[in-house]
């Protein structure tokens, strides 16, 4: 089954502590779209600008990508520019430019418009529900990221899309942000009334935690010396996620919990190297392996 995703390609340049890239693929629907990659069809729609050229398109040739959704827009692509200190968890914005993002408006191939399923990376919600509109059908599963800003200046367009949405994921901060609690079991109890089934929250270093119907599971982050670029973590752990649940012929808790691992088996390859370079060249097999590893971290007797 295929898995079709709507967000940003961008340029990024990146400097942490272990270096600096002046130029280097990047963008929510990138880094989502190689990580489900490994696990099913990927269905990509975005848009770029004039300096986005074949060897920049070649990250998502022979896989399971299709990037026909990809539009060509006259101008730049997207481009952000950031430096992280020795604590990942602290990121300074150097720039950001919209470009040709600035008037993306997501229009849908007509082999796309049957997709079972469907991840709304985080862009303006008003255009998250253009994307439902175009699709035939009732979705096997609609899931959907956001952030501050949005859930801040626009929060009748973001309700309005939640009650179409079976699966959110955000961060804890953003839990609490769109819920008014700080507690985030309570938090999951008030986002549940405005539509979604279940609620995953991105915790960096501290992992995730899913909370929906089947109960409560938590994942940690797997344990790394170096975390060279944490970028695209939360975008790959998203793939992951959506990838491996994409490809499952049904849907139950445990499902649901092998999902996680796998969101944070990718956001985990994610961040050895900077941007896709180390997600980019990651085998199915070393997957499976950092998945196992996941199993024996959490493993134990009572």
């Amino acid at each position: 089954m295929s898995l079709l995703v709507v967000g940003s390609v961008a340029f990024d340049a990146l400097e942490t502590p272990f270096g600096k890239v002046e130029r280097t693929l990047g963008g929510a629907a990138t880094y989502f779209s190689v990580a489900a990659s490994y696990f099913t069809h990927v269905n990509l729609v975005g848009v770029v600008g004039d300096d986005f050229t074949k060897s920049d398109a070649a990250v998502f040739k022979g896989r399971r990508i299709d990037i026909s959704g990809l539009e060509r827009a006259p101008g730049k692509t997207f481009f952000w520019a950031g430096r992280y200190g020795a604590d990942p968890n602290e990121r300074v914005t150097l720039a950001t430019e919209l470009n040709v993002f600035a008037s993306f408006q997501p229009k849908l191939p007509e082999a796309f418009r049957a997709s079972r399923h469907v991840f709304l990376a985080n862009i303006d919600p008003t255009l998250q529900h253009s994307v439902l509109r175009q699709i035939s059908g009732k979705p096997r599963m609609v899931a959907l990221d956001t952030m501050n800003y949005w859930i801040e200046k626009t929060p009748a367009e973001l309700r309005t899309i939640l009650a179409h949405t079976q699966i959110l994921m955000i961060n804890d901060m953003e839990a609490r942000m769109l819920s008014n609690e700080h507690n985030l079991l309570r938090a999951a109890r008030h986002i549940f009334k405005l539509g979604p089934k279940a609620l995953v929250v991105k915790r960096g270093e501290h992992g995730a935690m899913m909370v929906h119907d089947g109960g409560i599971f938590s994942v940690p982050a797997f344990p790394l010396e170096e975390v060279h670029d944490p970028t695209g973590a939360g975008d790959s752990f998203a793939g992951g996620f959506m990838g491996y649940l994409s490809s499952a012929p049904r849907l139950d808790d445990g499902v649901m919990r092998r999902a996680m691992v796998y969101g944070s088996v990718m956001g985990s390859f994610a961040v050895e190297k900077f941007g896709l370079e180390r997600i980019r060249r990651v085998t199915r097999r070393e997957i499976d392996t950092r998945a196992k590893h996941f199993y024996k971290l959490t493993q134990f007797k009572l």
